[in-house]
């Protein structure tokens, strides 16, 4: 039987820890793109050389190119871990609750937390966004249509739960637009924490998306 070849999702690193040693391979990883993020983010993507990161990261060239083949591959696992961390924590937190506002208010908070802790990788993930292509991006995009396909429907719980009128694209969208630029902004000398930004974003939030059907239909909404 053939070997199948590895989907973008498998590792397609070539280089394996030859004692078996996944940890340690593991860890090894993990440094290399917390230090891809850094100068990602001080460079830019287009700016930024193998060179750079190799510098950054301590490891040889050479040896940078035995476990990445491109820079591409780098901002692909940058993006990849991102984006599937955010909708593992999300799906774990949700998992028990019920309450379709309350769901609301934790997606708020699950995003806001991951940002505010990873404001370098939200700022190459957001100033980078079209720069991965084939199968690469491919893949990243499936992730966020899963994480945008999971916002639409809590929104339409919502809907049904209080009998409301709103278009759930139109309140994503303007949701992600609030949340996503809170690293530009935010500064925890004076800015609130995560949880006092997601409660007072939840309330500005669901009381919008509430009052768009006290215009439709002359009456206060509840």
């Amino acid at each position: 039987m053939a070997t199948p070849s590895p989907s973008p999702g498998q590792s397609t690193l070539r280089r394996r820890d030859p004692a078996g040693n996944g940890t340690r391979f593991n860890r090894r990883l993990a440094k290399i793109l917390v230090h891809a993020t850094d100068v990602f983010y001080q460079k830019g993507y287009e700016g930024a050389s193998m060179r750079d990161l190799s510098r950054a990261s301590g490891v040889s060239l050479s040896g940078l190119y035995y476990y990445f083949e491109s820079k591409e591959k780098l901002l692909y696992l940058i993006q990849k871990h991102t984006f599937t961390t955010i909708v593992e924590r999300l799906r774990e937190r949700l998992k028990d609750v019920s309450d379709p506002e309350l769901r609301i208010r934790l997606f708020i908070l699950n995003h806001l937390e991951y940002f505010l802790a990873n404001q370098k990788a939200m700022k190459v993930l957001s100033h980078e966004d079209d720069v991965l292509k084939n199968d690469f991006g491919n893949e990243i995009a499936a992730i966020k249509r899963e994480y945008y396909r999971i916002c639409v429907g809590l929104l339409d719980d919502l809907q049904k739960a209080k009998e409301l009128e709103f278009s759930s694209r139109l309140a994503v969208l303007s949701l992600f637009g609030m949340m996503n630029w809170i690293y530009t902004w935010h500064n925890p000398r004076v800015d609130a924490n995560a949880q006092e930004l997601a409660d007072q974003m939840g309330d500005i939030f669901l009381k919008g998306i509430c009052a768009a059907r006290a215009g439709k239909n002359g009456k206060k909404a509840n």
